[in-house]
């Protein structure tokens, strides 16, 4: 059974920081490609960050050069530490795995909530 949980949400105030987790569970997590993903309240699910097996990472515009992506894979864990944050970047923010498409799992979310 393939689990994927995610941890490290909660409250914060502008230019605030946090640490998401995701701990993956019942796949081979070295050959997956992760990623974060967020959806805000009446709006789409969108990418935030994907790191694949070999590292390479990307980044929406809208993060960039303040949330870091990277992986563990002897912990099989995924993270996204978030800096400089905004009000804008307030969502439930979900851990992804996926291998070429063929599979992709997604973690139950967490909540981030950014406000003055």
């Amino acid at each position: 059974q393939v689990q994927l949980v995610e941890s490290g949400g909660g409250l914060v105030q502008p230019g605030g920081s946090l640490r998401l987790s995701c701990a993956a569970s019942g796949i081979i997590f070295n050959v997956y490609a992760m990623g974060w993903y967020r959806q805000a309240p009446g709006k789409q699910r969108e990418l935030v960050a994907t790191i694949t097996n070999g590292g390479t990472t990307n980044y929406a515009d809208s993060v960039k050069g303040r949330f870091t992506i990277s992986r563990d894979n002897a912990k099989n864990t995924v993270y996204l530490q978030m800096n400089s944050l905004k009000p804008e970047d307030t969502a439930v923010y979900y851990c992804n795995a996926d291998y070429r498409t063929l599979n992709t799992y997604w973690g139950q979310g967490t909540q981030v909530t950014v406000f003055s």
